[in-house]
């Protein structure tokens, strides 16, 4: 298996403005997803092709677990970086390191979503 990552999970505390924001920035639309545990739990999935790219998520909303200040950052693909670095501040979030170069591969920013979350954008060029 090239790609190990099979799933991610972004925990959110405003459902829709996170929607708004992830769609804002990556020009997508998100799905709803059924929950899987009857626990009240609210997903939007990311468009995906798993057979591409071996990795797919969501946003969820769940009592239990609380948004922002985790440790997990996900680094989305992007042709250009610097293309979705530019509609963050507008969609609500903020950028903690704008486009920079990590040599032989490519380049990456870090942002903060809506909900306080740390998401990397990735790109080759």
């Amino acid at each position: 298996m090239n790609n190990p990552i099979g799933w991610f999970e972004i925990y959110v505390s405003d459902i829709q403005r996170a929607k708004a924001f992830y769609e804002t920035v990556f020009d997508i639309n998100l799905e709803p997803l059924g929950d899987p545990t009857n626990e009240n739990i609210q997903m939007l999935a990311f468009p995906s092709d798993y057979e591409k790219s071996g990795a797919s998520g969501a946003l969820v909303k769940a009592d239990r677990v609380n948004a922002g200040s985790n440790s997990t950052v996900v680094y989305f693909v992007c042709d250009d970086c610097s293309v979705e670095e530019s509609r963050v501040e507008a969609a609500g979030g903020r950028i903690e390191r704008t486009k920079m170069s990590i040599g032989e591969y490519g380049f990456c920013t870090i942002a903060v979503d809506c909900e306080g979350n740390t998401i990397g954008l990735h790109s080759e060029k």
